[in-house]
């Protein structure tokens, strides 16, 4: 698999994570549409809370051991330019 379709998995997964946290919250704010102009505040926070935990989540994948795993399952981020397997 080339490297930029790795990265591409690994963000996809990263902000998959920051909506699977966030969305339960912005889901409840906008289903009471009639305060939805008092809530907006707590949907700016919300987006800012996404893109929080997403800058964690990247954090934590960059660990050694979290990386080791993603090798494992094939979507590590060794750079093998020549196409042959990663080492």
């Amino acid at each position: 698999m080339p490297p930029a379709a790795k990265r591409a998995i690994r963000t996809a997964l990263q902000t998959l994570a920051a909506v699977v946290v966030i969305l339960p919250a912005l889901a409840a704010v906008v289903a009471d549409s009639t305060a939805l102009a008092v809530t907006a505040p707590w949907l700016i926070t919300g987006a800012v809370s996404a893109a929080a935990v997403a800058g964690v989540v990247a954090r934590i994948m960059a660990h050694p051991a979290f990386e080791s795993l993603l090798d494992k399952v094939g979507i590590g981020l060794i750079d093998d330019d020549r196409g042959g397997p990663a080492q």
